[in-house]
């Protein structure tokens, strides 16, 4: 590791962050080869739509095992908004939308974090609970006709994650280079931290937990 690099993940948040992400994916590239008929060709891979269906559902099983385990890590640092510093960022928009001199510092995650996370977090719990009445219709208490909206409550949460993910994408890549290396290697650069998370660099000299590589190896 390159001298100087400082670490921000740990090997545990970035296997769940990785096993989130993948089955995330993976349910979007299944779940449009069931929805849409156009898109049936998709189940090439699995012999059939019986089989996209079959991989679509244990998919959501690992989804759901992810999501708990994303929201037991990260809900006290990402699921609550701190005030007023959390209101100062969202009044420029972390600076994402149109320049500004200077963005309000935060914590090791912005309020633009906080929100997908509590997105992913929120409608990935109403995509599960769907999705298990959807594969076991016989256990919904609430009859046939209620059972109809799960579908379309069903169909709303992905639409929803869908955007999401692909904004989380593209902020974590093009939209902020270097950000993406937090979760390959868990390393980043002091010059990236400082203008990412200035607070958070603050706040780990201060408590004496700030990691940085010495370059050996």
């Amino acid at each position: 590791m390159k001298k100087g690099m400082i670490k921000v993940t740990s090997g545990y948040e970035r296997f769940v962050h990785w096993m989130l992400a993948i089955s995330c994916l993976l349910l979007c590239y299944t779940g449009l080869g069931m929805m849409y008929q156009e898109l049936n060709f998709l189940g090439a891979i699995t012999g059939g739509l019986k089989g996209l269906k079959v991989l679509h559902n244990f998919t959501g099983v690992v989804f759901g095992v992810a999501l708990l385990l994303a929201i037991q890590m990260w809900w006290k640092e990402a699921g609550v908004f701190v005030f007023p510093e959390d209101l100062d960022w969202f009044k420029t928009a972390g600076g994402y939308l149109w320049h500004v001199d200077k963005v309000a510092e935060t914590g090791k995650y912005n309020p633009g974090q906080k929100m997908f996370f509590l997105t992913i977090a929120l409608f990935g719990l109403l995509m599960f609970v769907t999705g298990f009445f959807m594969w076991f219709p016989d256990k919904f208490p609430l009859g046939v006709e209620a059972l109809r909206w799960i579908y379309t409550l069903h169909a709303f949460g992905f639409l929803v994650i869908f955007a999401f993910f692909f904004v989380h994408l593209y902020l974590g890549t093009v939209g902020n280079p270097g950000t993406v290396q937090a979760m390959i290697s868990g390393w980043v650069t002091r010059a990236w931290l400082k203008k990412q998370h200035p607070k958070w660099l603050k706040e780990m000299e201060h408590e004496g937990t700030l990691i940085v590589s010495d370059g050996k190896k």
